[in-house]
């Protein structure tokens, strides 16, 4: 979950709904590659946050009973796995984008966990094996991943409320094409503006789903679970303008 905390309680998205979000931003870019290949990398960029771990105790909660924001979770050799099976459901090209996902996220993380490595180096040998396999070299796969993992940062930006205020700008990440991209805000409330700018339409708008808990602690996972079967969900949308 992404939980933000607001003057009503508790906001919470969900990790897939974010990952939704990165898609409409990815949908907005002119495609490249063969049709087969940008429709791989939508449903990569839509799914990569699946498989998350079941609620069966206290998961979903911090020591002090509120609900965990993801970056609370300590790495989980389970949801990663789970993952990379799904994917290869679909086929090579979008096991590579996801083995590529999995790499960006944890290859920092290497020694802490004694399984890590070996799942690490795993996933090193898979993307050469499925990049020889789709005929394709590193810096095509990269390039498609670069813009899974730009749309997947600005995702977060924008579900963690993370836009700085008076219209100061944030850097996103370098893109596919190897620039860096920034965005901001510059009247409150107003559209954002992405420089340079990358999509194809000149403005558009995103959305994403947020339930809202008032109810600040909860004893256990079955609460918390409950409680957000029944909270009210606000539709979060974002205007993008070309500046």
């Amino acid at each position: 979950m992404i939980v933000n905390y607001t003057s009503e309680g508790w906001q919470i998205i969900y990790q897939q709904a974010h990952a939704l979000l990165a898609t409409q931003l990815a949908w907005h870019w002119p495609p490249f590659g063969p049709t087969d290949r940008w429709v791989g990398l939508l449903a990569a960029t839509a799914q990569h946050d699946d498989e998350q771990q079941h609620w069966d105790g206290h998961y979903g909660l911090t020591s002090a009973g509120a609900p965990a924001n993801f970056t609370m979770k300590d790495f989980s050799l389970e949801q990663a796995t789970g993952v990379l099976h799904a994917a290869r459901f679909q086929g090579q090209w979008r096991s590579l984008l996801t083995s590529m996902h999995l790499s960006f996220l944890y290859e920092a993380l290497r020694g802490q966990h004694k399984e890590l490595a070996a799942f690490l180096d795993e996933q090193l040998a898979s993307q050469e094996r499925w990049r020889k396999a789709l005929e394709i070299n590193k810096k095509e796969a990269q390039q498609a991943y670069d813009l899974m993992q730009w749309c997947d940062r600005l995702s977060l930006i924008l579900c963690r409320h993370e836009l700085p205020e008076m219209g100061r700008i944030l850097e996103i990440s370098s893109g596919p094409d190897g620039r860096r991209y920034d965005v901001a805000q510059p009247t409150a409330k107003g559209p954002l503006v992405v420089v340079p700018w990358p999509f194809t339409a000149e403005q558009f708008t995103v959305s994403v789903e947020a339930s809202t808990l008032s109810q600040l602690q909860f004893k256990d996972d079955a609460e918390l679970a409950a409680a957000l079967r029944i909270a009210p969900v606000q539709t979060l949308t974002w205007t993008l303008q070309k500046g």
